[in-house]
């Protein structure tokens, strides 16, 4: 694979990362959408996209579908929990705490990689960016005075914690599938689509979305249930490990900075503390990973 082959697919990572800092903001603009309702329209628009996609390239794009059970159920499982915990959360929870709270997930990838057959040891620089990382969440709470004592934003925000250990486990758990093709997520984001849909029409009530709403769905379905999704895999396989890892952790302080900049979540100083213990812990917690990573090449 040639350098600039590498950069590229690198590079293609940002796009995810960028899509993915925009999916609270993007939630909260689809507020009043049940969470299984929003989670089977975006992934509708994600797979006609898709769909479009592969049917414009003919018929070996489409048979490349056709994969075998282990990587269809390990990314239909984890695609569709982290989503619907994470709609579910950010319907019943303030924004931008379930947003830091579930995007925790870089510090988990690396302690469970750490656990991992043939992965490091567990270090001191991976429990002291663990206890970085969990003391972020815990100042999330401090002296808050809204409902989270209610059992439903205990839910809330035990499906948001959820939500990071879910995608942190699939990342780690996706890497036994280097050899396939990510077109197979686009037949994922169907299989997401027609679960979510059997979900909402057996626990909710239907409601028709307005106008802003719409839009909330369409950039849900093209970009964070959708080409995200396509080049974060796309880098993980061909891109430079070591630059994706901490570029990953971008997310969760531009996720909240929007947040903010819309009057979706309060400007406090425990949002930014948390923010920065949180993206600090999983740096210092991938720090020895990457220092090896540059050490063999």
């Amino acid at each position: 694979m040639s350098v600039w082959t590498k950069h590229g697919a690198t590079a293609i990572g940002l796009v995810a990362i960028g899509f993915w800092a925009g999916l609270a903001l993007a939630t909260v603009a689809a507020n009043g959408i049940p969470p299984f309702e929003l989670l089977a329209l975006s992934f509708g628009v994600a797979f006609a996209s898709g769909m479009g996609v592969l049917g414009l390239r003919g018929r070996e794009a489409l048979a490349r579908l056709r994969q075998p059970i282990a990587p269809w159920a390990t990314a239909f499982v984890a695609i569709f929990l982290y989503h619907a915990l994470y709609f579910f959360a950010l319907a019943t929870v303030p924004a931008a705490r379930a947003s830091l709270i579930a995007y925790l997930w870089p510090l988990l990838i690396v302690l469970f990689a750490a656990w991992m057959p043939g992965g490091q040891r567990l270090r001191l620089h991976h429990l002291s960016g663990a206890a970085l990382g969990f003391l972020g969440v815990a100042v999330l709470f401090v002296g808050r005075q809204d409902t989270a004592a209610t059992a439903t934003s205990q839910l809330g925000y035990l499906a948001a914690l959820g939500c990071a250990g879910i995608w942190a486990g699939y990342s780690v758990a996706n890497r036994r599938f280097a050899d396939i093709p990510s077109d197979m997520l686009i037949g994922i984001c169907g299989a997401v689509m027609l679960a979510g849909t059997t979900v909402h029409l057996m626990t909710e009530t239907t409601v028709m979305p307005g106008g802003q709403q719409w839009l909330a769905i369409l950039f849900l379905g093209i970009g964070p249930t959708g080409l995200a999704f396509l080049a974060w895999d796309h880098a993980t396989k061909h891109g430079d490990i070591s630059l994706l890892a901490p570029m990953s952790y971008l997310a969760p302080l531009v996720s909240t900075l929007l947040l903010v900049l819309t009057g979706q979540a309060p400007a406090t100083l425990a949002m930014g503390l948390s923010a920065v213990l949180i993206v600090g812990g999983a740096v210092l917690a991938g720090r020895g990973g990457q220092h090896r990573t540059r050490k063999a090449q």
